[in-house]
């Protein structure tokens, strides 16, 4: 967020079209959501690293929240998917800006309140199950996580792919996991239903289909992201989108 605390017209511009796109692309599936019926993950699951890297993380989780809003009158409202595209945004808008102690505690936290959750978290019905949450935890607070963030700045192909993909599947992995605790919160509110076969159950199968999914995620982000990313550096609009980039990590 800016020093001063205020908007800018610029940062209003930004927010209102990041915001639309993200509202379009929450109305196209690409995954159905197990224990969930008629529910898709959506291309805006791929929109929202992009957000939080270019717009950094308390204006990037600006759009995710209006164009989430937008989708409940839409019809297309999902309070995890919500919950998940802003906790997206934001981590990977706090690993871009350089805040990367703040994003592995926010990992880390959404990581403990679900697994641990009182007697339907993964820790006491299938712990295998967070096998590659843990691995996303660990590639951040790893010199690979570091890495990524640094190498942001790079004009070598590889290493700018390579620094995406990280950022991306890091901040996807925490959207998902603070995106399965607001599923478990709606469904003992009674928000949402209860899974039909009960919490192990899904657990058990989402433990090889989760990791796939938030690879094609990342992958994806990558992939749109970095031709976006080069065209806006090129240009000399980072710095238009990010200002305070001459501050943190990102250019």
């Amino acid at each position: 967020m800016p020093s001063d605390n205020k908007l800018t017209a610029k940062d209003v511009a930004l927010i209102a079209c990041f915001t639309a796109l993200y509202a379009v692309l929450g109305s196209v599936p690409i995954f159905p959501i197990l224990g969930a019926v008629g529910r898709s993950i959506t291309a805006a699951a791929i929109t929202a690293p992009i957000i939080g890297f270019l717009l950094g993380p308390y204006i990037g989780m600006l759009p995710a929240t209006l164009g989430g809003i937008i989708t409940f009158f839409a019809g297309n409202f999902y309070p995890p998917s919500f919950v998940s595209g802003i906790v997206t945004a934001c981590v990977a808008g706090l690993q871009c800006k350089g805040k990367r102690v703040l994003s592995i505690l926010l990992y880390f936290l959404f990581f403990v309140f679900f697994c641990f959750y009182p007697s339907i978290g993964p820790f006491w019905l299938f712990p295998l199950s967070m096998w590659f949450q843990t691995i996303g935890l660990l590639i951040l607070i790893s010199p690979l996580g570091s890495l990524a963030i640094n190498n942001v700045k790079t004009s070598s192909n590889g290493k700018l792919v390579f620094s995406f993909f990280i950022i991306s599947l890091t901040s996807t992995l925490s959207g998902q996991i603070s995106g399965s605790l607001t599923n478990v919160l709606s469904a003992q509110a009674g928000i949402l239903q209860l899974p039909k076969d009960g919490w192990k159950a899904l657990y058990e199968s989402l433990t090889i289909i989760y990791p796939i999914e938030r690879t094609v995620i990342a992958s994806g982000a990558a992939f749109v992201g970095i031709p976006l990313f080069k065209v806006l550096r090129s240009a000399n609009l980072i710095r238009l989108i990010n200002r305070d980039g001459r501050k943190e990590k990102c250019p």
